[in-house]
């Protein structure tokens, strides 16, 4: 057995096949000062082909993958827009008398090499970005073919020292058991992809081969944990095959859960909800049993564009979700740009914490008419079902105020218009920041219900950003102090009498099911795949048993007192429920 970094959940029992490691051949060339003005044009013209190709790419995947996935190619965009980058090729190419395709590989092999000698994990997985759009745009420059994956309908797990995201984009899921490359890692965009596609993945393998992999070998691997069969006897293959199938049997299992009211066994209803960022991904959800939409982020809206969307395109998105709905409510986030989410036809200055900088309310208060006209792209959207509004990132009421008036003026503007609108339509705030939690009483006077965004609290309490590799394993939800701050948050709800939900990555986790039926949450919003797995455990729960581990839970001084004491709960809970 081989033992990977399991990065894509699931289990693959097949036949290798092993993709070449492949450098594209450069001739070596020189040119003439007169050629200069012909090796640019042919730069431009491989970066525009390059770019028409990932944006031909990003279109194919929307509906596989979903909008958000496909933000990964506008890294790659991103690198051949990036003045830096042609500046250097454009330097090569004066300096040292280089024809464009040799000036391109010399580029990309100084910020590959730049990259690499970072100790920033996630900073390194860049560097597959770059060589990848490089390799692009190198196929046009030397008019070659791409390298091509396996497209007959033979299953395959693909073996390769690395993979990147194009060369996955061109995978049918269909045909791909599962991958296992030598590097990598869990933050790469290859194995986000992956995860979205659902495929299982291994990585991080280098060394820990005796022997390389053939293609045609036969192998077991598995994307939980990490572990890589080669040739296996035939119990171990045996044995995963019984796995598989009880995957595969769990997940048919729970589809019938879809209709249940998810009621504890002794009574209390939680709404489950789901996250999403688009009419493909409601669908699903709809699907899965969500019985509304307890976040929109409606950001999605803004990307993959070159331009702000109308008033008119994001009212018939809010009325579409609202509709398809049928009486089921959504929650519409505002604007929620900045940090991690760039546009590209709205710079945003470069700031040393993104994070806590320029973004969310703070660009909606800013930028006002920009906020007004998705203030009554909503409002003329809520004729068509429950819809609430819910601003992002608050940290004080001036906020909560500042953003009420805007919305006051926009209702007046559609009022003088004679538009309609539901004139008390719901305005509710998310608590993600530690200011919020401690002003929420004074908070609560101000809107309709919270919604608690859990990632963004769990890294500000503990000052841990979750994208550095580095000290990630620090974020860690089940710190004492974010129990606490989750415990304020409900209590000032409930004193002042307002609904609450929970729509961040913690709403979804089972062993975090306990404390939301201790605190007494009102609705818990996921993504689509985790709600039936969730209701799977909450109708069989009880209100008053998750009361008092919650007692013990508020004992624990460590994460992993607090984790084991759920665990605990969790084998019990398990044993009572398949008694």
């Amino acid at each position: 057995m081989i033992q990977g970094i399991g990065a894509s959940s699931g289990i693959a029992i097949g036949k290798a096949f092993v993709l070449p490691n492949w450098e594209l051949e450069v001739p070596e060339e020189r040119i003439d000062v007169a050629d200069f003005a012909r090796e640019f044009e042919r730069v431009y013209e491989g970066i525009k082909t390059s770019k028409d190709e990932i944006n031909q790419i990003k279109d194919e995947l929307k509906d596989t993958v979903g909008v958000e996935e496909t933000q990964i190619f506008d890294a790659h965009l991103a690198i051949l827009d990036d003045p830096i980058f042609m500046n250097e090729i454009q330097g090569i190419i004066q300096r040292q008398y280089k024809a464009a395709e040799v000036a391109v590989k010399e580029a990309i092999d100084h910020f590959v090499t730049m990259f690499d000698l970072l100790e920033d994990e996630y900073m390194k997985e860049r560097a597959l970005d770059i060589r990848d759009v490089g390799n692009r745009l190198l196929k046009h420059l030397l008019g070659v073919p791409e390298i091509q994956l396996p497209i007959d309908n033979q299953p395959f797990i693909l073996i390769a020292k690395e993979i990147s995201p194009s060369q996955l984009a061109h995978l049918n899921p269909e045909n791909v058991l599962g991958i296992v490359t030598l590097s990598g890692s869990t933050t790469s965009h290859s194995a986000i992809m992956a995860r979205a596609l659902g495929i299982p993945l291994v990585v991080g393998v280098e060394g820990k081969l005796i022997e390389s992999v053939v293609t045609g070998q036969n192998m077991v691997i598995d994307g939980s944990d990490g572990s890589i069969y080669v040739e296996p006897a035939e119990h171990i293959v045996e044995l995963y095959r019984q796995l598989q199938q009880q995957q595969q049997e769990a997940k048919e299992m729970l589809k019938h859960l879809a209709g249940y009211r998810s009621v504890t066994a002794d009574g209390k209803y939680v709404r489950l909800e789901a996250n999403i960022s688009s009419l493909k991904e409601l669908e699903i959800a709809l699907q899965g049993g969500a019985q509304g939409v307890g976040l929109f982020r409606t950001e999605f809206l803004y990307m993959d564009r070159q331009h702000f969307p109308s008033e008119e395109e994001q009212y018939s998105v809010y009325a579409s979700v609202a509709e398809k709905l049928q009486g089921g409510s959504v929650v519409i986030r505002t604007l929620d740009i900045g940090g991690d989410k760039q546009l590209d036809y709205y710079e945003i200055d470069e700031e040393q914490n993104p994070f806590m900088g320029y973004r969310a309310i703070r660009i909606s208060l800013d930028q006002k008419q920009l906020f007004k006209t998705q203030l009554r792209a909503i409002l003329r959207a809520s004729v068509h079902g429950s819809i609430k509004i819910m601003y992002p990132f608050i940290t004080s009421v001036n906020e909560v105020r500042a953003a009420k008036a805007l919305l006051e003026e926009a209702k007046q503007e559609l009022r003088e218009a004679g538009i309609m609108f539901e004139e008390h339509i719901a305005v509710g705030c998310m608590i993600e920041v530690p200011a919020a939690v401690m002003i929420a009483d004074a908070l609560a006077k101000e809107v309709d219900f919270f919604s608690i965004g859990t990632n963004d609290l769990i890294q500000f309490t503990l000052a841990v950003d979750r994208m550095n590799d580095r000290i990630s394993q620090m974020y860690e939800p089940y710190h004492p102090a974010v129990i606490r701050m989750l415990s304020l948050i409900v209590e000032a709800a409930k004193r002042n009498h307002l609904p609450i939900s929970v729509c961040g990555e913690l709403a979804g986790d089972i062993r975090a099911l306990p404390i939301w039926l201790s605190l007494g949450v009102d609705s818990l919003s996921m993504s689509a795949h985790s709600i039936l797995p969730l209701k799977s455990r909450l109708i069989y729960a009880s209100q008053e048993e998750c009361k008092d581990i919650f007692a013990e839970v508020q004992e624990c001084v460590t994460s992993e007192e607090i984790k084991a004491c759920l665990d605990q709960y969790m084998e019990i809970f398990d044993l009572t429920a398949n008694g």
